[in-house]
């Protein structure tokens, strides 16, 4: 070995002591620009704490709006899922009230299709299906489609609807199917 690589303890001792400097000393200078700089930094940080807060409650509220949209979507998918199929059902509907009024009344078959019609009927109203009171009430663009025009035998008549060729339906107080209606003009 040699005498470089030992160290002896007289000259340790002098790098273990502790160096002790002397506290320096802020100028007012200093103070005022540690100060700014702080103040600066503060603001700086309120803005961006603002900014993400606005940020949040945006996001919030879109997700809130999301989820009301979503839940109504759902209910209303619930209840008027058999929407097509009770439009599918309607024009047999319609085939059986005039099969029924074409039917005398001596007519023995009369009866049971009269039962089957009731049933039938019965079910889509459980449904929610409901028939749109047309004749006699006043023309509706709402709930009335006008397939003819007719002359008002009075003022009291115009705008009125005189004769219903098809029945309209509302399946859970929305329109299903417009009444096809005759109007007095």
């Amino acid at each position: 070995m040699e005498e470089k690589d030992i160290e002896t303890p007289e000259t340790n001792i002098e790098n273990e002591q502790p160096v002790t400097e002397e506290p320096v000393k802020e100028s007012k200078k200093d103070k005022k620009k540690h100060h700014d700089d702080s103040a600066d930094k503060l603001q700086e940080m309120g803005e961006k704490l603002a900014e993400l807060n606005d940020k949040y409650v945006r996001l919030y509220s879109e997700y809130e709006n999301y989820r009301k949209r979503t839940t109504a979507e759902k209910a209303d998918l619930i209840i008027n899922g058999s929407k097509d199929t009770i439009k599918a059902v309607l024009p047999v509907v319609d085939d059986m009230e005039r099969a029924l009024q074409s039917m005398s009344d001596d007519d023995s078959s009369k009866e049971g299709v009269s039962l089957i019609y009731n049933k039938l009927m019965k079910i889509l109203q459980q449904k929610g299906l409901r028939e749109i009171n047309a004749k006699g009430e006043k023309f509706s663009e709402e709930i009335h489609e006008a397939v003819t025009k007719f002359p008002a035998a009075d003022e009291s008549q115009k705008g009125m609807v005189v004769d219903v060729v098809e029945k309209g339906y509302y399946l859970n107080d929305k329109v299903l199917r417009y009444a096809k209606v005759v109007v007095a003009i």
